[in-house]
């Protein structure tokens, strides 16, 4: 796949999970892709995870792409700011893709509590790393594009809707997302920069295999204790979902929506690692969830 070459890509939270999925299939299609978050070889962020920028940026350039790792912690508006002025300097200006991605806000979601229960310090630090983050990193990447007339703005999500989701801290990071997409989608229409909301299904990520104690290989052992895993995709999935979007000439028709990895599966064709092509969608229908 070239269908991205010469096109520049910034993704926010490319550590791991979606984020690190995106870039590399970004990079497949021959992008460039900065590959951007807070864990390093050297810097471990708080999140106690193995999974580092330089890897994703490796795994890039493996597939194909040219992979840049780049530590920036997107809730400090300096930092940011510094990234894009970097990429403005290093690419003549040019940024085709930004992908807000930066997440963060699993150990800081209890899901027994009420939200009076909950605690407000880890509620509020969930707003600032999946709310805060994204509108800071739209703000100095969306400059970018408006200069060229040109660009595509995705904010990773989870869910189309504004449907409760369990946790009120969670639900509304979430939430937020999606409008802060169909928002920028209004501003940014006269200068012909798309933004939209992508979500995948029920992702399993380097995370969730760990938490239920399986590996990509025998994922579906974790069925036993979760039966709705059956379900569940590939972070590859929602990431062939955001290269298909960004090579789509007709992307700006979905500017503002809130888009799903299987719905768009169902438009561009594309299947999860294994062939399949798992449908959140429909599964949560059949199921009442």
């Amino acid at each position: 796949m070239t269908s991205l070459k010469g096109k520049v890509a910034v993704v926010a939270g490319a550590t791991r999970g979606a984020g690190r999925a995106i870039a590399v299939q970004l990079g497949a299609a021959g992008a460039t892709v900065y590959c951007t978050g807070r864990s390093t070889r050297q810097d471990k962020s708080d999140m106690n995870r193995t999974e580092t920028i330089e890897e994703t940026a490796e795994l890039v350039t493996e597939a194909g792409g040219i992979g840049i790792a780049a530590q920036v912690d997107h809730t400090d508006p300096e930092q940011v700011e510094r990234l894009f002025e970097r990429v403005a300097r290093e690419r003549e200006g040019r940024l085709d893709i930004l992908v807000n991605d930066v997440w963060g806000g699993d150990p800081l979601t209890d899901w027994s509590k009420s939200f009076w229960e909950h605690s407000l310090e880890d509620g509020l630090t969930m707003q600032k790393r999946a709310v805060h983050s994204h509108m800071i990193t739209s703000k100095f990447g969306a400059p970018l594009m408006v200069a060229r007339k040109q660009g595509l703005i995705i904010e990773i999500t989870d869910g189309i809707d504004d449907k409760y989701r369990g946790n009120l801290y969670y639900s509304l990071a979430k939430v937020s997302v999606i409008h802060l997409a169909k928002a920028m989608a209004e501003e940014l229409k006269p200068h012909n920069v798309t933004a939209l909301a992508l979500t995948p299904g029920f992702l399993r990520s380097e995370a969730m295999l760990d938490y239920f104690g399986v590996t990509e290989e025998n994922w579906r052992d974790a069925v036993r204790t979760e039966p709705h895993f059956i379900a569940s995709e590939t972070p590859d999935y929602v990431g062939k979902a955001a290269a298909c979007l960004a090579a789509d000439p007709k992307v700006h028709e979905k500017s503002g929506l809130a888009l799903s990895s299987w719905g768009l599966s169902d438009e561009y064709g594309f299947t999860d690692r294994d062939g399949s092509r798992p449908h959140w969608g429909r599964y949560a229908i059949e199921q009442g969830l």
